[in-house]
This record gives C-alpha cells, structure tokens and sequence, in this order.
C-alpha cells in the first residue's frame, strides 16, 4: 500500500488526504491547525450557503478520518528524499511515505529545501497534477499561486494531487466518481 504524508490540514491538505484515504492509500497528515480558514466564514464554496470556517474544518476532518486517514498534530520539520521515497521529521520522529503533498499555505519552506522549482513570481511550480519538479512531490493551494488564495481552489489543489498518486498507483487514469449505489 503507497504511503502519503500530507502536510497541512486547511482545504488542500484534507481533499488530498480524503481522495488518497478514501481510495485504499495509508495517509497521514501532519498539522499545526494554524490554517487561515480558522477566521474565514464561507458564502463562496460550492455546496456551501453559509459556515463558519471553524465548522467546516470540524466536519472536513471528521469526513477525512471516517476514511481511515491518520490526522495528527505536529509541525514537519524536514522532508528528505531518500533511495526508498522520503522521510519526514515530525517532532523529532521521523516517518516514511512514497508520496508527499505540501499543503503548507505560503510557508514554502519545505518545498525549497527539497529543492523544487520556483517560478519567476516565488511561488512552487507545479504541472497541471499539482506534482512539483520533485518527483513524487506534490505543491498546493497557496504554495502555487501569487495572491490568487480561496478555499475551493485549493481544495480542488489537494484532490488534483490525490488523483494522480492514485493514477500512478493503479498505473492507468484514475476517476473518483461515486454513484448513489456507493453511498447505500
């Protein structure tokens, strides 16, 4: 099973965790809850008339977890690449993934020191799939774009990501689409 680490619990981080969990991939995200959507409400996410970001982060992650990915909290303090994939440093204890998604707003950080590329404009460059010159590397929501933050623009970031680890795991173009039958 293809171990992801997401780093970061705002929208980007927890669609990609959902997409990757909810389709049979061992995720574990890593947090410090400092997201920008704790003094957000939102009128402007689809499907949504009104809530507060607190509440949607609440109910975000309750949906994240019911698919079995591991949430912690904790602040990643280094992603190292290595002949197996990557190793990631959480408080000291280090953990191993095949796939990482930054999800880390405009802390790009762990993105340099992984030695992504950058645009002209100091934001990560990242294909259509949101994968980073790192291969296996993923940059989403506000680590890709210059001033142009919402909700569910990263929140569409984090399933773009998802989507494809999964389409490299099952080696052919994934689809997460549901049917009524699923939900029964």
């Amino acid at each position: 099973m293809a171990r992801v680490i997401v780093v970061g619990g705002g929208p980007a981080g927890l669609s990609a965790a959902l997409f990757a969990s909810k389709n049979g991939l061992d995720v574990h995200l890593f947090d410090t809850d400092k997201t920008w959507l704790h003094s957000a409400h939102l009128f402007n996410y689809l499907g949504i008339e009104s809530k507060d970001g607190d509440e949607f982060l609440d109910e975000a992650r309750e949906q994240v977890e019911g698919f079995g990915a591991d949430l912690n909290e904790g602040e990643v303090t280094g992603v190292e690449r290595t002949d197996e994939g990557f190793v990631v440093t959480v408080g000291g204890e280090t953990h191993e993934a095949d796939y990482v998604v930054l999800a880390t707003g405009t802390k790009r950080g762990l993105a340099e020191n992984l030695g992504c590329a950058f645009t002209d404009e100091d934001v990560v460059d990242v294909d259509v799939t949101m994968e980073t010159s790192v291969e296996n590397v993923y940059a989403t929501g506000a680590m890709v774009r210059t001033e142009e933050w919402q909700a569910i623009i990263s929140a569409g970031d984090g399933a773009a990501a998802a989507l494809n680890i999964l389409s490299k795991e099952k080696g052919e173009h994934f689809h997460d689409f549901d049917t009524p039958e699923d939900a029964a």
